[in-house]
């Protein structure tokens, strides 16, 4: 993502006059020698390289459970199980159904790829120019509107896969069973596999959102003559 998004972002960050005329000329055939073909081209290819940079990072064994952005966490309803837990002196417990939510949530990453590749294609110059002329995570927000659902529908079996392959889901059934044994709490049933799907999702989108951010900010990122030139217009 490290070459497009920049491409992309190139009139988020637009506020001013000047850089709005020169996006809306682009269409005619570019602006400052950049024409239209390089653009749509250089976002497409800057956002596939940059969604495997970030998407295999959180592939990786503890790419979720060791990243403080993405990690995983016990649902707001089952923080109660977590205090429990650690107070009777359950804590090793608590913590291995942490990291069993954490690696499903690895596991399905993998089934992301080839989906953000097939919308980063679909992209057009006018796509382009929209996520130009967008908020500052509008790329991240492109991507999130194009690829949420059928990546739901991926994550969802293999994470629940995923928790039977491990034994997360005897995990669970004994870390909600001993809460549920403690006097005056009442019983909690989580759908953790939906859960832990939405907690995915979200960590994916967070770490696209992250690659944006450095590419709007750091002039080091900018790789690339194309990237170098297109960015001093909001330098």
């Amino acid at each position: 993502m490290k070459k497009i998004i920049c491409l992309f972002l190139v009139i988020t960050l637009s506020g001013c006059a000047e850089l709005q005329q020169v996006v809306n000329n682009l269409p005619q055939g570019g602006g400052f020698g950049i024409t239209n073909v390089e653009i749509a081209s250089a976002l497409r290819e800057a956002l596939d390289k940059g969604i495997d940079k970030q998407v295999s990072k959180l592939t990786l064994k503890d790419g979720f459970y060791r990243n403080q952005l993405v990690k995983i966490l016990l649902p707001e309803e089952l923080q109660k199980v977590d205090k429990a837990l650690r107070d009777i002196g359950l804590s090793s417990l608590a913590d291995e159904g942490l990291k069993m939510m954490n690696r499903a949530a690895e596991d399905a990453v993998k089934e992301a790829t080839p989906i953000f590749v097939n919308a980063v294609k679909q992209i057009t110059f006018n796509d382009a120019k929209n996520i130009l002329l967008g908020s500052d995570n509008a790329a991240t927000q492109y991507l999130q509107q194009r690829t949420k659902v059928e990546l739901y529908q991926k994550f969802s079996p293999v994470i629940k896969n995923s928790f039977s392959k491990v034994g997360a889901d005897q995990i669970w059934s004994n870390i909600i069973n001993k809460y549920n044994s403690i006097p005056f709490t009442n019983d909690v049933n989580p759908d953790l596999t939906d859960y832990v799907t939405g907690e995915a999702l979200e960590g994916v989108y967070t770490m696209i959102s992250v690659e944006e951010k450095e590419i709007r900010t750091k002039v080091s990122a900018r790789t690339t003559d194309l990237l170098r030139r297109v960015f001093a217009l909001q330098d």
